[in-house]
């Protein structure tokens, strides 16, 4: 179970390095015109609206497989924890809070990769 949770972290920070260059390159595409950002954005989706909604579609899938697999494990751990000492409940909830949030990071990255996207 241990190899697992090193490969989605890897995958994670993967993509996470990917969709960081996707954004340098796409600033650099932007910077490189002398045009107005409106219009440099319009240029760099319509060359690259499929590759943009590959990486929209893979930041969302790695959030939310990282998330369900943070949740599983905290849950768990969480009701272990409540099973014993039912006062713990409470406290448990708020990792299992931020452990969602992790899905929500990549909900915003994906909704500011989609700004480059002509639909």
């Amino acid at each position: 179970m241990k190899r697992l949770g090193w490969l989605a972290t890897g995958v994670t920070l993967g993509l996470m390095i990917i969709v960081m260059l996707f954004g340098v390159v796409v600033e650099k595409a932007i910077a490189g015109d002398e045009v107005s950002e409106a219009e440099a954005i319009a240029n760099v989706a319509n060359e690259h609206t499929p590759y943009i909604a590959i990486a929209i579609a893979l930041v969302m899938a790695a959030a939310c497989l990282g998330a369900g697999y943070a949740v599983g494990k905290v849950g768990s751990a969480a009701l272990g924890a409540a099973s014993e000492n039912p006062e713990l409940i409470g406290r448990s909830l708020i990792f299992v809070g931020l452990a969602e949030g992790i899905a929500i990071y990549g909900l915003i990255v994906a909704i500011m990769l989609l700004r480059y996207m002509i639909i």
